[in-house]
């Protein structure tokens, strides 16, 4: 199932303790590598871009992305969710028209990468069943979500359509508040739409049901997720949030929200992102590793840009912008390892290995998942890419993690929650529920 995973081990032994955990000794890599061989590792948020999945570039080689088939092989990652991302625009027709389009071109991609660039090697998965399959079989596994239910616009009938497209799981709002749902963006100014889900928003949350789509909590505001859990009818599930009690941001859910998704049998899937994981601790590494980036940037006559003026820039610029970027970075590495890392370290495995620990206690083994949000910011060091999933497993192992409840974490808790939606589903449609 991991065929290439050996030739990485190696590495693990000389490269724990460089982000703050001790070495690891070679019968408990022996241990987490059987353990990580032989439970399906699925990660449920990876972003995509569709300039990825051409003919000429695609995830069949190994990209600069964090996520493709290469680092799959090499981090023993077995199922990718790839999602259909849209960014909030405004509430027209006009808005939603070029969000369904972006939609669009997006569940393409996906659908061509499994169909025509690489049907040998990853295959779409539409059930738990499909999953197991293809594992079995040495592929690797897409699944489809929907980040942010804008392309829906006002047309209910589309929730179908993303189900009939592969579809599992789907937001209603990302950051900004969409036709469905308020946003957790809120919390900035207080600033409501809807104080929780739009009438439309109700409406969606019975078409989810219907079709077997999770609803997915990551995203929306508080009271919105409340309201979505209380009407729906099957299982949700938080693609990927951790725990607001160890990080105090909005995109993380608290106490309140977990005790609410644990009664209602969902998953909540801890993700691996730096400022979500811990915010104090990454601006204390990033605010050092900028300075190091700018002094070599400036050493290189490269000016380095603030986020919001990267806005302003052509596509051409702004890939060109990241081409030397990613260079300027790369040159900066050995002084940040030297300079940065001992004082100031960055947020890391075990750091987010304390989240899933958290909400393990808070509400059960059987309630919490994985998730990295690679390619849309996600990431800690050891986990930088899915060339380094096994860290994850290691840490678990570490821990005292049992072989069946890392089984869980990895796949078993999201796929049984899926199971259940796609049951509820039926009842629905059969006139039983």
């Amino acid at each position: 199932m991991k065929s290439t995973l050996a030739a990485v081990i190696f590495l693990t032994l000389s490269t724990l303790a460089v982000f703050g955990q001790p070495a690891a000794d070679e019968a408990l890599v022996k241990k987490a590598k059987a353990i990580h061989e032989r439970v399906i590792t699925l990660d449920t948020h990876d972003d995509i871009d569709v300039s990825n999945f051409t003919t000429a570039v695609n995830y069949t080689q190994r990209l600069n992305t964090q996520v493709n088939l290469p680092k799959m092989e090499e981090g023993g990652l077995d199922v990718a969710w790839f999602i259909v991302y849209t960014g909030q625009g405004e509430l027209t027709p006009d808005g939603y028209a070029k969000a369904y389009a972006n939609a669009d071109a997006k569940f393409n991609a996906i659908h061509r990468l499994c169909k025509e660039i690489a049907p040998g090697k990853i295959e779409l998965a539409l059930t738990s069943a499909d999953v197991r399959r293809i594992v079995k079989s040495g592929k690797k596994v897409a699944m489809i979500g929907v980040e942010n239910g804008y392309p829906i616009g006002t047309d209910i009938s589309r929730v179908k359509e993303f189900y009939d497209r592969g579809a599992r799981y789907l937001s209603l709002a990302h950051n900004g508040h969409s036709q469905l749902a308020d946003s957790n963006t809120g919390e900035r100014d207080n600033v409501w739409l809807h104080n929780g889900l739009s009438p439309l928003g109700r409406e969606v949350i019975k078409e989810l049901n219907k079709w077997g789509i999770m609803i997915d909590l990551s995203h929306p505001s508080k009271a919105a997720n409340i309201e979505a859990i209380k009407l729906s009818k099957a299982p949700v599930i938080a693609s990927h949030s951790s725990a607001r009690a160890l990080n105090d941001v909005s995109r993380n859910l608290d106490d309140e929200q977990l005790e609410l998704i644990k009664a209602n049998k969902g998953v909540v899937q801890a993700v691996a992102f730096k400022s979500y994981v811990n915010t104090k601790k990454n601006e204390a590494y990033s605010a050092k590793v900028n300075e190091i980036v700018k002094a070599v940037a400036a050493e290189e006559g490269f000016a380095v840009i603030e986020r919001a003026a990267m806005r302003d820039l052509s596509a051409e610029e702004r890939q060109a912008y990241f081409k030397k970027y990613t260079e300027i970075t790369a040159k900066a590495k050995p002084r940040i390892e030297k300079e940065v890392n001992p004082v100031a370290p960055p947020v890391n495995v075990a750091d987010f290995v304390d989240h899933i620990d958290y909400l393990v206690k808070k509400i059960g083994i059987d309630h919490v998942g994985i998730s990295s949000d690679f390619d849309g910011g996600g990431g800690v060091e050891g986990w930088n890419d899915a060339s380094e999933t096994f860290n994850v497993t290691l840490e678990l192992v570490r821990r005292g993690y049992t072989e069946a409840q890392i089984s869980k974490l990895w796949s078993g808790n999201l796929l049984r929650a899926l199971d259940e939606v796609q049951a509820v589903a039926k009842k629905i449609q059969a006139g039983k529920l």
